[in-house]
């Protein structure tokens, strides 16, 4: 597909546009009171862990800036973790050390921190340095999400996490972000994170870009891409549809991590999910949406929602 077209061009291609995205799907689906509850990391995991959706182990919570001083006794007993805004948006601020030995935190690089670095950016979290709008929040400290194998080689420093763009309870569309040397290690496109789009009826890799241009091998470790391939895919489609009804969200992004010692786990909502899904796939969300517009049964079962995309997308 060449995306360096008209948008009247692109609209014909059935590619989704922000304009669009948010007067007819997200303000017309998604409840502004609602937003809160995905907006904010902390109520999002709370929501999931009591509707049993599992998610990444909550280690502590730093609320105010004296309880700065104490954190150092919450992370003595912890050999790897990740410290992250409640209200953070792409990735920002969010610190990974993958082991330390109370004198030094080390990077997923090797690089070396000190506890006075730990405290400066737990402090900066607070201030809102990280935070939507800028807000003042609050600092998550997190059990470190550990590499699924299948994975491994596909990801430089960071752990691959998988979006699943869900409509009226529905999965709709699917990438897989990869971090690069580029990205710092982070699954963020606009940062240089590979985008693999994934079947979403087969949890197989169908395209992948990076800074929007096609690849083909991951730029670090030369891995194809074209060899992902999403084991028990059935069950991440599942996970996706529940947060129809655990968030009351119509239209939202449900980003899953794959972890090595407990499987799938949730990490985090988005009520504003980004369009770059369908560079991703090479292919535009809006007859999808529309597809699951004109459904009238209301009474289908998340199995039931599954099933369908499973065949009328495959």
């Amino acid at each position: 597909m060449n995306w360096f077209i008209s948008p009247r061009q692109l609209s014909s291609l059935g590619v989704l546009g922000m304009n669009q995205r948010n007067i007819e799907y997200i303000s017309r689906h998604n409840e502004r009171r609602l937003f809160p509850l995905v907006d904010d990391k902390l109520q999002t995991k709370e929501l999931a862990e009591a509707a049993g959706l599992q998610v990444p182990r909550l280690l502590g919570v730093i609320r105010y800036q004296h309880q700065v001083r104490e954190i150092a006794e919450v992370l003595h007993s912890q050999e790897a973790f990740c410290i992250k805004p409640s209200k953070g948006s792409g990735g920002k601020g969010i610190l990974v050390i993958h082991d330390h030995d109370d004198n030094q935190y080390f990077k997923p690089n090797n690089q070396a921190l000190s506890l006075v670095d730990i405290k400066r950016h737990t402090s900066n979290i607070l201030a809102g340095l990280y935070s939507l709008g800028g807000q003042p929040d609050k600092a998550i400290i997190e059990d470190l999400i550990h590499f699924d194998e299948q994975f491994i080689r596909y990801s430089y420093e960071g752990v691959p996490d998988i979006r699943i763009i869900v409509f009226r309870g529905f999965p709709v569309m699917a990438m897989m972000r990869l971090s690069t040397a580029a990205s710092d290690g982070k699954a963020n496109l606009h940062q240089g994170a590979v985008g693999v789009g994934i079947d979403i009826a087969t949890g197989e890799a169908s395209h992948a870009v990076q800074f929007d241009r096609p690849v083909t091998e991951h730029p670090d470790t030369d891995m194809p891409l074209a060899d992902i391939r999403i084991l028990d895919w059935h069950r991440l489609l599942y996970m996706a549809a529940r947060c129809y009804e655990m968030s009351g969200l119509g239209y939202l992004g449900v980003d899953i991590v794959l972890d090595a010692r407990h499987g799938p786990m949730l990490l985090e909502l988005n009520a504003r999910p980004g369009l770059a899904i369908q560079i991703a796939n090479s292919q535009g969300l809006k007859g999808r949406l529309q597809t699951i517009i004109a459904i009238d049964d209301l009474s289908m079962t998340v199995a039931d929602r599954v099933s369908f995309v499973e065949t009328r997308f495959a």
